[in-house]
């Protein structure tokens, strides 16, 4: 056997040029693979990143009539009780307590229909990212009455700029049409632009004087890692089994279907990869064959069986993916190490990457798992394609073989 194995290594180099390009073809496919699923996954994770701490977060509490029908009547019963099982909740990390109405907002020169958001603005400070966002003005720092702040792409769509006044239109509980003027004193940007045409903050406060009801529809958490939502679920539904607990899963559940369909084309991605590495070594190995059928006539023509010669192929074949895959693998861990820590500017294509909440800098990340998955992937590839060369190798007849010049 390990004559065998000196006479397959001794073989890649007596054609170095051919054998580096195959070697090259290996490393090169697997860092493309490699990067590819890295920068796919980091485009993934970020979606859903953002949703969460711009919007979703990572459980909300909900009246059940709510939820099913958005109606304002069906307001959170004894928020005292929901605030004692929060705090005694090792798991959370933050929560808010939000009212939540659909209306109208309307400048001098145009209206648009929005969902009016009413928050605890300290409690919200810890739940979203809206402080952090806030591109013009102030995260209502005075204590101005009436205070509100809307996306950047709203502002631009009614005309509008900071310290504008605007008038919101919605109903309260019992269906009055309540119209009241706000005055802009912030204005902030997300990954998301829809979101941001589409939704307003103003305080609880103001909210509740308006409609004369300070109940809330609503309690956003965040968890201490996006892990530990499932059991903190559980345990709030156990806890709080009249209302309703859903995790950001079930409130955007395009957000978990696209990591299933991000894993099954990644996967596709990589079976492509290497077919057309398969094809590459075997037409190499094709070769190698073809030019040496007087030497392996001479081997079996001495004695050498045919599951040597057999194997002798294979070792061959298997040595170039030893030599290449480990340095694919290497190259594509060092470029998502270094692009993760620096990002990948698409600022080129920002105004898509914003339409579906995304940010013009995408960070690459995968998990430690997949480069095993790559690696088991490339051995039987490389089986599959040291086959047919090897079968092509036994046929010949060490007579016919010898004769060949």
């Amino acid at each position: 056997m390990m004559t065998t194995v000196k006479i397959a290594w001794r073989n890649i180099w007596r054609t170095p040029l051919r054998s580096m390009i195959v070697i090259s073809s290996i490393v090169l496919g697997i860092w493309a693979g490699i990067f590819v699923v890295a920068f796919c996954y980091g485009l993934n994770k970020q979606r859903t990143q953002s949703s969460i701490n711009n919007s979703i977060s990572h459980i909300q509490i909900l009246h059940p009539e709510y939820d099913n029908d958005f109606d304002n009547k069906a307001v959170l019963e004894d928020v005292n009780r929901i605030t004692t099982v929060l705090e005694n909740d090792g798991n959370l990390k933050a929560y808010s307590f939000r009212t939540l109405i659909y209306g109208m907002v309307s400048s001098p020169i145009k209206s648009n229909g929005v969902k009016i958001i009413g928050i605890n603005k300290n409690q919200e400070r810890d739940v979203t990212n809206i402080v952090n966002n806030i591109i013009e003005g102030s995260y209502f720092d005075s204590n101005r009455k009436n205070g509100i702040l809307i996306g950047e792409s709203l502002a631009k769509k009614i005309n509008v700029r900071l310290k504008s006044k605007v008038v919101l239109t919605f109903q309260d509980n019992e269906n009055n049409i309540i119209t009241s003027a706000f005055r802009i004193t912030g204005i902030f940007k997300t990954q998301f632009s829809k979101y941001d045409q589409s939704h307003v903050y103003i305080q609880n406060k103001d909210l509740h004087r308006l409609t004369k009801n300070d109940g809330y529809h609503q309690v956003a958490i965040i968890c201490n890692s996006i892990e530990s939502v499932g059991k903190t679920k559980e345990s709030l539904k156990n806890d709080l089994s009249k209302y309703v607990v859903k995790d950001w899963k079930d409130i955007s559940p395009e957000l978990a279907y696209a990591d299933e369909v991000m894993e099954t084309w990644l996967i596709l991605i990589m079976v492509i990869i290497m077919l057309a590495l398969i094809f590459g070594i075997i037409n190499t190995m094709l070769m190698a064959v073809f030019e040496r059928r007087k030497e392996l006539g001479m081997l079996m023509a001495i004695g050498m069986n045919k599951s040597k010669v057999f194997s002798l192929i294979m070792i061959e074949t298997l040595f170039l993916s030893l030599l290449g895959t480990p340095t694919g693998m290497l190259l594509g861990a060092i470029t998502v190490g270094i692009t993760s820590r620096t990002g990948i500017n698409l600022s080129i294509v920002g105004e898509g990457l914003q339409s579906v909440g995304l940010s013009n800098i995408t960070y690459p990340v995968i998990e430690p798992k997949f480069y095993f998955f790559i690696g088991i992937m490339v051995f039987l590839f490389t089986l599959i394609a040291a086959i047919y060369p090897s079968k092509k190798a036994l046929k010949l007849k060490p007579t016919e073989a010898i004769r060949t010049l």
